[in-house]
């Protein structure tokens, strides 16, 4: 019995120990932490505005409660700026995929069009719907008009509007291009 307890106080000394270093490691790490989550938000929007040297956050009661009713996609969006001058918004969308949800920046151009794409994250099927985080795949969506929605299409796109479905992955095409069919369409009924 006494060494029953002997045992238990020591693995309890352990476990103590090592949940006190956990803990002073995290409060040490923290801050840090939380300033790269900060940078790589604004390179993901930079990313999508290339032209704006700074982002601040759109904050509008009456945006915000139209966007939690109708546009319930859309986690976040910022104004791009540029030498004090609008250029255009960013828009973190979060549309479905075939493998769950996608994360989606979205940049809007004042000159209306989309000023690019990126993807955030994902858990996309690798090989086929993981396609979307490629360049090449991306790039499809930079400059084009948000007069109309955007569309995807499985042969080779012949209009303006048009985006050519990853092959094997049209459900994560879809997706992707529904996340940039609520910016742009959230963009033109309330921020142009």
């Amino acid at each position: 019995m006494r060494e029953i307890i002997k045992l238990a106080g020591i693995l309890f000394a352990i476990t103590a120990i090592a949940g006190v270093l956990l803990g002073l490691t995290n409060m040490a790490t923290a801050d840090k932490i939380e300033q790269q989550l900060i940078q790589e938000n604004i390179n993901a929007r930079k990313a999508v505005l290339p032209q704006a040297t700074e982002f601040k956050k759109v904050e509008d009661e009456e945006l915000d409660s139209i966007v939690q009713k109708d546009f319930q996609m859309i986690e976040e969006i910022y104004e791009g700026i540029n030498e004090g001058e609008l250029i255009g918004y960013t828009f973190k969308t979060t549309p479905s995929g075939y493998g769950g949800q996608i994360v989606v920046n979205v940049g809007i151009s004042l000159d209306g069009t989309v000023s690019g794409i990126n993807i955030v994250s994902h858990t996309e099927t690798p090989g086929l719907g993981a396609k979307a985080t490629e360049e090449s795949y991306q790039d499809q969506y930079k400059e084009k008009s948000i007069d109309s929605p955007l569309e995807v299409v499985k042969s080779t796109p012949s209009g303006e509007n048009e985006i050519q479905a990853i092959a094997g992955a049209t459900v994560t095409s879809n997706g992707v291009t529904d996340g940039v069919n609520i910016a742009i369409d959230l963009f033109n009924q309330y921020l142009k």
